[in-house]
C-alpha cells in the first residue's frame, strides 16, 4: 500500500501540548545549578529555584533592621540623659542629637574620623575590645574654656589639645561613658576606663581591619558652637549584650502570650460582701401557715440540713452541712454550685465556656 503524502505532512507539526513540554524541558536544562552538599557528605547537583540577592562584601550589615531599631532607641534614651547631665554640669545648655547609627568596618571608620580630631580610647570591663571617641577639637576647646571658667564660646582655634585640656576633658568623657554604660545595665553592670589619647586615626590598631564598628554620631550644639562627636564601638564588643537583649524581649514576649489567670488583689481586702445560708424544699400548706403561733417547732429532714446553699450577695455559691462550732451555728462547705451557662460566659476574658 502506497504512503498517502498529506499524512506524512501531517505527522511534520506539533500540537501545543508538545510545543509547551518542550519548552518546559529547555527551561529546566538552562536553569542554574548549585552544588550541594548532603548530609552523608557526598555531591549532588541541584537546580537553584530560590532568589538570588546581592551581598555587598565591603559593608556587611550584621544587624538586623530590628536590631538597628532597638540599639537606636536605647541609644536615643543614651543622648536624652547625656544632654540633661552635662547642661547641669556645665550649667549651660549641652544640646545632642543623633545624626547616625550605622555599622562599618574599622579601616572604614578611622578613615572617616577627621584630622586634626581629638581620640579618646576607652575600654569597659568585663567586654573585651577597645571602642573610640572622636571629639571635634574645636568642641573640646570650647568645653575647656568653659571649665575653666569660660563664657563658651566657640574657640576658633584648630589645633591639638594640651595635657591640662586633655585632663578637664576626661571628666566630660567619664560622664559619657557612664550614662552609655548604664543603658545596658539590664543585660549587664559594665564599668569604663579610659585608655589613652590620640590625634589621628590613621595609625589606630585597636580593632582587625575588617572588623565591624557600630558607629553613633551626634550632633552638638553647645553655646555658639555646633560640632559633632563619634562613638565607635566593635560589633564582637557588643554581641553579648546584644544576645542577652534579644534572648530576654523573646523571653519576655514569650511570657505576655501565656493567657493570664486572674489573681488576689490587695485592694480587694476591706471589701465586704453579704453571705447567707438558707434551703430549699420545705413545703407547708396554707391551713399549716396559718396555724402556726408562737413557741411551735418545725421539724426539718437531716437531708435537707445537708444541702444547705450559701449565697454570696445573694447569688448561691457553695452547698454545706449545718452544724455546731463552740456556741455558735456554722456550715461547713461540701462542695460548689457550678457555674450557669451565662455566669460562666461572663466570667471567661474571652467569652469561652468552661470544660
Amino acid at each position: 500500500m502506497a504512503d498517502d503524502p498529506h499524512q506524512d505532512a501531517a505527522q511534520e507539526f506539533l500540537d501545543q501540548s508538545e510545543i509547551d513540554k518542550l519548552l518546559a524541558q529547555t527551561a529546566v536544562e538552562n536553569a542554574p545549578r548549585a552544588l550541594l552538599l548532603r548530609a552523608d557528605g557526598q555531591r549532588s547537583d541541584a537546580t537553584v529555584a530560590g532568589k538570588v540577592e546581592t551581598y555587598d562584601f565591603r559593608n556587611p550589615a550584621f544587624l538586623s533592621e530590628v536590631e538597628l531599631r532597638r540599639l537606636r532607641l536605647l541609644h536615643e534614651d543614651f543622648i536624652r540623659y547625656l544632654s540633661a547631665r552635662l547642661s547641669l554640669f556645665l550649667r549651660m545648655e549641652f544640646g545632642l542629637k543623633m545624626s547616625k547609627l550605622t555599622t562599618a568596618s574599622y579601616s572604614k571608620f578611622t578613615e572617616s574620623l577627621p584630622s586634626p580630631t581629638h581620640i579618646c580610647l576607652f575600654k569597659t570591663d568585663p567586654l573585651v575590645g577597645v571602642g573610640i571617641i572622636d571629639i571635634n577639637p574645636r568642641l573640646a576647646l570650647t568645653i575647656a574654656d568653659r571649665l575653666l571658667g569660660g563664657r563658651g564660646h566657640s574657640v576658633k582655634a584648630e589645633r591639638y589639645l594640651t595635657e591640662i585640656e586633655i585632663a578637664l576633658l576626661e571628666d566630660i568623657i567619664m560622664m559619657l561613658l557612664e550614662e552609655w554604660c548604664g543603658q545596658w545595665k539590664g543585660e549587664q553592670d559594665l564599668h569604663p576606663h579610659i585608655l589613652g589619647h590620640e590625634n589621628n586615626g590613621r595609625f589606630l590598631q585597636t580593632s582587625p581591619k575588617d572588623a565591624i564598628i557600630l558607629s553613633l554620631s551626634l550632633e552638638v550644639n553647645f553655646g555658639d558652637c555646633s560640632e559633632q562627636i563619634q562613638i565607635g564601638v566593635p560589633y564582637y564588643t557588643i554581641e553579648p549584650l546584644v544576645k542577652r537583649m534579644q534572648a530576654r524581649r523573646q523571653k519576655d514576649t514569650a511570657v505576655a502570650t501565656v493567657e493570664k489567670h486572674s489573681g488576689w488583689q490587695r485592694a480587694y481586702d476591706h471589701i465586704t460582701m453579704p453571705v447567707r445560708a438558707e434551703w430549699d424544699g420545705l413545703e407547708l400548706s396554707l391551713r399549716e401557715v396559718s396555724s402556726l403561733r408562737v413557741g411551735d417547732l418545725i421539724e426539718l429532714p437531716t437531708a435537707l440540713l445537708q444541702q444547705t446553699q450559701v449565697l454570696l450577695n445573694g447569688t448561691p455559691k457553695f452547698v454545706g452541712t449545718v452544724g455546731l462550732d463552740a456556741d455558735r451555728v456554722a456550715v461547713q462547705l461540701t462542695c460548689r454550685i457550678p457555674l450557669s451557662a451565662e455566669e460562666d460566659k461572663l466570667t471567661k476574658p474571652d467569652g469561652r465556656k468552661s470544660p
